[in-house]
């Protein structure tokens, strides 16, 4: 990190380090592969453009290799895709895909009821409310810490545990109404 700062050419440690859990982030959030490397690209240059304003705040006693840069450089995804979000209910768009409409016949076939599962989950935390859908792709598709999700979501680590807590509740709830 501090090399980082020093020569905003060795940056390119960090993007490869964080590149994958800005973008998944992303394609949760945004639901649209070319929106999310769209925010992903937006993340990172506004990470590589305000790093000299970046403050390293993790403590001696958060073990070796503490960093709150992850967390910083989630927060500025935060903003992207929040930023996103607003540009696409002033302009809507319709992605290419919903014009195609016609799936390969292998795919079709294989593992039908497994993707029915995946979607019927997806779309049940996709219709959780802001920060409880945040909180659990943060939790469980980028793996980030009970810590790291108070970080980005400006909450107490007891808030994200309780946001958690019922957003699961409500995706059980949701799904065992489809009889699922």
């Amino acid at each position: 990190m501090d090399a980082a700062q020093a020569d905003p050419t060795r940056f390119e440690a960090l993007y490869r380090k964080y590149v994958a859990q800005v973008y998944s982030y992303a394609v949760y959030e945004l639901r649209d592969r070319h929106d999310a490397e769209d925010a992903t690209e937006r993340t990172f240059l506004a990470a590589l453009t305000h790093l000299p304003r970046f403050e390293e705040r993790a403590r001696p006693d958060d073990g070796d290799g503490a960093s709150t840069f992850r967390v910083w450089l989630f927060q500025i995804a935060r903003n992207v895709v929040a930023d996103r979000r607003r540009q696409a209910l002033r302009r809507p768009e319709a992605p290419l895909e919903a014009a195609a409409g016609v799936a390969d016949a292998i795919d079709l076939e294989a593992d039908m009821t497994r993707r029915d599962q995946v979607r019927d989950a997806l779309r049940a935390i996709g219709r959780l409310r802001g920060d409880r859908r945040q909180a659990v792709v943060l939790r469980f598709v980028d793996e980030m810490s009970t810590a790291e999700i108070a970080g980005v979501l400006g909450r107490s680590e007891g808030a994200v545990r309780v946001l958690i807590h019922r957003a699961l509740r409500s995706v059980a709830r949701d799904l065992g109404e489809d009889g699922r």
